[in-house]
């Protein structure tokens, strides 16, 4: 069985010492960029590899054209295969990616897997807490991987650049999603970027909203109902955040839901507000 978005403690349980399954620990704390290894050095799951969101799943703030794109821009392509490379991926691995955030930066891995067209790929759903919860122990030790073989396929999922959503503000022909807290939705308590406030016509869906008290995702049926009253058409939708972290998180719950199609757009508010000839709106 392939696992193409969520996968239970139980579930991973049963395959985490396979040959072909790679587990990858996707902590972090945005205040305290090594929080996520430190973590990792003190306990995580067996087997497990760590990927640091600002190392491994983002590349440079300042593009080749001068231009500032976010405070986690996409990596180079190329540069990300070979990572995961490094990590014994190739094309026929179970990917699982966790945290211990309720999928915060596991969702990020989980759909930059799918940018570069490889399928099989699943959140832990409810992260570390889950896992424990399950009565599994946790290790200390490092583990170590034969090179993996995975190839850059098309993409499984789409992303837009800013260019091309500025373009269509005006018609009416996307539904933007932002994914930030309400407040920073808002333009209130702003403490990441330079300005607050959101792209105009954007409606707020805090990803947080996606998730059960006890960390793991919402149902598929209740998803669906939740995400119906924002949106019409997915594959008209795009979904952003502060720096296209969280917004992948909007991406996987849709996708849980049965609503696929939807566009991420990578370099987030981060980028779009380093441009003071875009526009922003600081009222709901």
């Amino acid at each position: 069985m392939t696992f193409t978005t969520l996968i239970s403690a139980a579930e991973l349980a049963q395959h985490v010492f396979d040959h072909d399954w790679v587990v990858i620990d996707c902590r972090h704390d945005l205040a305290k960029p090594d929080a996520g290894q430190q973590a990792f050095a003190e306990g995580h799951i067996p087997n497990a590899q760590f990927a640091h969101l600002d190392d491994d799943l983002a590349g440079e703030k300042v593009g080749a054209d001068g231009k500032f794109h976010g405070r986690h821009p996409l990596p180079d392509r190329a540069a990300f295969i070979a990572t995961l490379q490094q990590w014994g991926i190739g094309e026929n691995t179970q990917v699982v990616a966790y945290d211990a955030h309720g999928g915060m930066f596991a969702a990020r891995l989980w759909w930059m897997l799918k940018w570069v067209g490889h399928d099989a790929v699943a959140v832990l759903d409810g992260g570390l807490p889950a896992w424990v919860a399950h009565g599994m122990f946790v290790s200390t030790e490092a583990s170590s991987r034969t090179l993996g073989t995975l190839k850059d396929k098309p993409a499984l999922v789409a992303s837009i650049n800013a260019d091309e959503l500025l373009k269509s503000l005006n018609d009416g022909r996307r539904t933007i999603i932002d994914a930030r807290a309400p407040d920073r939705f808002r333009g209130e308590n702003e403490t990441l970027d330079p300005v607050g406030g959101h792209i105009p016509g954007a409606k707020n869906r805090f990803f947080k909203d996606n998730l059960q008290a006890d960390g793991r995702f919402k149902s598929a049926d209740q998803l669906r109902t939740e995400f119906s009253d924002l949106i019409k058409n997915p594959e008209a939708t795009v979904m952003q955040c502060g720096s296209g972290v969280t917004a992948c998180h909007n991406v996987l719950a849709l996708e849980i839901a049965g609503l696929t199609g939807t566009a991420l757009y990578p370099g987030s508010w981060s980028e779009w507000c380093s441009d003071p000839t875009r526009p922003v709106a600081q009222t709901v």
